[in-house]
């Protein structure tokens, strides 16, 4: 007689905590749709002296675990960008003033994108397991004339962009050069991203 086992169990499910829509468009690159949008309601002020790379894991892993308080059976999906010059961490531009400062400090200069992401797997009431990871690009822009800023500030793609700029963008003939993630510096560091989903299980091995 054939052994009867356990019955198989459902796939996991992904709620992703950020309403960014550049990131549901990379995670559709790795044919991910999903189940739920949740974004996080945080407080994202950086701490007194907070380094850029903890202020990024830091808040991946508050994003991720904010909402995974509210989906005791799914995969949750926080991450956080941070554009930082030296120690300094650039805002989100959500004004033409700030964007035009930040675009001024990045001219000509070398800085760091960093990508934190934290994946938690809960278990309805029982413990979770979290994975999380960062991720540090390294660009360069062109010297920047004043022309070019206010070109750029026309085309209001700096809008809630860290650092003020898109790089997916009109930004992207800004850069000079670039060393490391070009998704990451999107939004989402696809490698170790998918890399996190495929040990939970939402995506498949290869053999």
């Amino acid at each position: 007689m054939k052994a009867v086992g356990p019955p198989p169990t459902s796939n996991p499910i992904l709620v992703l905590a950020s309403a960014s829509p550049r990131r549901r468009e990379l995670l559709a690159q790795l044919g991910i749709v999903p189940a739920r949008i949740d974004p996080a309601e945080l407080d994202e002020t950086p701490l007194r002296d907070e380094l850029p790379r903890l202020y990024a894991q830091r808040m991946a892993q508050a994003k991720a675990e904010a909402v995974a308080a509210k989906h005791r059976d799914a995969l949750v999906l926080g991450a956080d960008t941070v554009v930082a010059c030296g120690r300094r961490i650039l805002p989100k531009a959500e004004d033409e003033k700030t964007a035009r400062a930040c675009l001024k400090l990045l001219s000509g200069r070398r800085h760091r994108v960093l990508g934190g992401v934290c994946l938690i797997a809960s278990q309805g009431q029982g413990d979770s397991k979290q994975r999380a990871a960062l991720v540090t690009s390294v660009l360069q822009f062109k010297r920047l004339t004043q022309a070019e800023i206010d070109t750029y500030i026309a085309s209001g793609e700096w809008r809630g962009k860290a650092g003020g700029y898109a790089i997916q963008g009109r930004a992207a003939a800004f850069v000079s050069f670039l060393s490391g993630s070009y998704s990451n510096v999107v939004g989402l560091p696809l490698y170790e991203t998918a890399t996190m989903l495929t040990a939970a299980g939402l995506i498949a091995a290869t053999p």
